[in-house]
């Protein structure tokens, strides 16, 4: 079965607010779903599109379980508080399981 991702590109506009409001409270949420960051900020380069000042890639075990994260109440009272503090894009999408060149 594939995995699940969440793909975020994310402009803070109030790093401090960000962290104290968002990221001090999101971990709890993302252990109860099984999240797994495999980036989380990072130094980048846009080499196609406008940039955004921080990208976020999170595994789950499956898309539902992707889903079913960012549908919580736990992860909509989140949104909320991080939303003064940022504006962005989240994608979650199916991963994929077939061949590789």
């Amino acid at each position: 079965m594939p995995k699940g991702y969440w793909i975020a590109r994310i402009d803070v506009h109030d790093l401090e607010a960000y962290k104290r409001d968002y990221v001090a409270h999101n971990g709890a949420v993302f252990k109860k779903y099984g999240a797994k960051f495999l980036v989380r900020g990072g130094i980048h380069e846009a080499h196609e599109g406008p940039a955004r000042s921080r990208n976020v890639v999170i595994e789950f075990k499956d898309y539902e379980t992707a889903l079913a994260c960012y549908r919580s109440p736990e992860y909509a009272d989140l949104i909320a508080k991080r939303a003064p503090h940022s504006n962005g894009e989240i994608v979650i999408i199916e991963g994929y399981d077939g061949p590789q060149p």
